[in-house]
């Protein structure tokens, strides 16, 4: 059982940054891959990033490639998801997620484990 909390949300104008953070009880976090999903609001929720176990591998979705870094702390059983050059169209609810899958990474369906979401606005 994993419990997941996010953090680091809030209202930034378009071009700022936040760093969300999600952190995970129980001493199994570093057995599982981690990823970030958001739902913004009247449509469906996708893939941002995700991150293998040992933090060896990333993932992105296109629309924040360049933007968004995925990282983790397996020591604090905490991961990460730095957001520069924020967009309004960046505005969601952000869900960090675990795995056990590294070959699903992308598909929300495959995640067995998730937080309860922060709120990130963007601005114009």
């Amino acid at each position: 059982q994993v419990q997941l909390v996010e953090s680091g949300g809030g209202l930034v104008q378009a071009g700022g940054s936040l760093r969300l953070s999600c952190e995970a009880s129980g001493r199994t976090f570093s057995s599982y891959h981690m990823g970030w999903f958001r739902q913004a609001p009247g449509k469906e929720r996708e893939f941002v990033a995700a991150i293998s176990s040992t933090g060896g591998n990333t993932h992105y979705a296109d629309p924040v490639k360049g933007r968004f870094t995925i990282s983790r702390d397996n020591a604090k059983n905490t991961q990460y998801l730095q957001m520069n050059s924020l967009k309004p169209e960046d505005t969601a609810v952000y869900y960090c997620a675990a795995n056990s899958d590294y070959w699903s990474l992308r598909s929300g369906s495959t995640y067995a484990y998730w937080g309860q979401g922060t709120q990130v606005t963007v601005s114009s």
